[in-house]
């Protein structure tokens, strides 16, 4: 059978794979469509499952909301350059909308789940793998749901937020939202701060003020005193408001009479430990295999 331009242009659409691919696969199957294009997702599979290895510590976070119900996603790529790639961008916020359709923030059950053009989110995930030839992975997901006011942010595409809260209104909680995205706090206030955490820093803040030769008395006080001032630092109500270096959050919630009932805030990459890979040295050592 002869395979024509506009059926191997009809695979591609459908399969976003190279067009000497959809070719092969169309004269492998008598240009049978359907079958050129499940052989192409199981070479797509056997790909991304060679490619899953690979540190995938780029991408984008992604914010969506629908009603009282907000989520945010992190799916992430090897590079920055397929980070900001339209299909990789539309993928990221289809998953985004497939966990709020779906309700769950668990990345495995989510991998089943449509995600809106017939395709499950794994379809989808390795068929973007085949088109862009690196890791992709949906890493984490997060939804919010909340009957008071809810706030996002995003710091470009690197860095979400979201918060809910009690009281107040949705300006605020975007307000606050933005400031969880720029300073980063580990807990609403001091009752999220483990035990183990604060005897650390105690036994850290009575190493440094027993040097000071001073009396035990006067070195509770300077314990009590770095302590305080620790959580400050850490907690979301002890910190100086980010657009208002006058006010702390807790003021500003207090005068707002709202408080935080939850926040989330993801960033591209934490905890991820990337490989520091020498390009110069990754070229020469092709050039050099191909070459001996």
């Amino acid at each position: 059978m002869s395979i024509t331009a506009s059926m191997v242009k009809e695979l591609r659409e459908r399969t976003g794979a190279g067009m000497m691919e959809c070719k092969k696969a169309l004269v492998e199957t008598s240009g049978d469509l359907d079958a050129a294009a499940e052989a192409l997702r199981t070479s797509g599979q056997a790909k991304a499952d060679k490619k899953a290895g690979r540190v995938a510590a780029d991408g984008r976070v992604i914010v969506s909301r629908d009603g009282s119900k907000a989520v945010i996603a992190e799916v992430n790529s090897e590079t920055d350059f397929v980070a900001k790639d339209e299909n990789f961008v539309g993928f990221a916020e289809a998953v985004a909308k497939a966990a709020l359709a779906s309700g769950t923030s668990d990345v495995s059950a989510l991998a089943a789940a449509d995600i809106g053009d017939g395709r499950s989110v794994e379809e989808a995930r390795t068929d973007l793998v085949t088109k862009v030839g690196e890791n992709i992975s949906v890493r984490r997901i997060s939804i919010v749901d909340n009957s008071g006011p809810i706030g996002f942010y995003t710091h470009g595409a690197r860095i979400g937020a979201i918060v809910a809260l009690d009281g107040g209104d949705e300006e605020l909680a975007r307000d606050i939202a933005m400031h969880v995205a720029a300073i980063n706090p580990s807990c609403i206030d001091e009752s999220g701060v483990s035990a183990d955490i604060l005897e650390r820093e105690k036994r850290i803040f009575s190493e440094q003020a027993a040097e000071s030769g001073k009396p035990a008395e006067i070195i509770e006080k300077m314990i009590a005193g770095r302590i305080a001032k620790f959580l400050k630092e850490i907690t979301l109500v002890g910190q100086t408001f980010v657009k208002d270096d006058k006010v702390s959050v807790g003021a500003l919630l207090k005068t707002n009479n709202a408080s935080v009932s939850s926040f989330v805030r993801f960033e591209v990459g934490e905890g991820i430990e990337k490989k520091a890979d020498n390009f110069v040295e990754e070229v020469m050592a092709q050039v050099n295999s191909a070459s001996s």
